[in-house]
């Protein structure tokens, strides 16, 4: 696994407070809105937030939001791109 995806993963859990996750049970591909992680648009304002302040990276955007945030993998794909 990829260091920004685990670091990606250890502060989604910090920074919304998913006391019940742990990085093992988010895969890279799992959906962070819906079902699987079920993250809602509250936790997609704190995402953007840690993107500014932990990378550097501004989304100007909504639409772009939606593609970046989808994954752990989208969010590290993203990054690797914009840093």
């Amino acid at each position: 696994m990829s260091n920004l995806r685990l670091q990606l993963k250890e502060k989604i859990i910090e920074q919304l407070n998913l006391e019940d996750l742990s990085v093992e049970d988010i895969n890279n591909e799992d959906l962070l809105f819906g079902d699987e992680i079920g993250l809602d648009s509250i936790d997609a304002l704190e995402l953007i937030v840690l993107l500014e302040k932990d990378y550097g990276i501004k989304l100007t955007d909504p639409a772009q939001g939606k593609e970046v945030f989808e994954s752990v993998e989208t969010m590290a794909q993203f990054i690797e791109k914009n840093a």
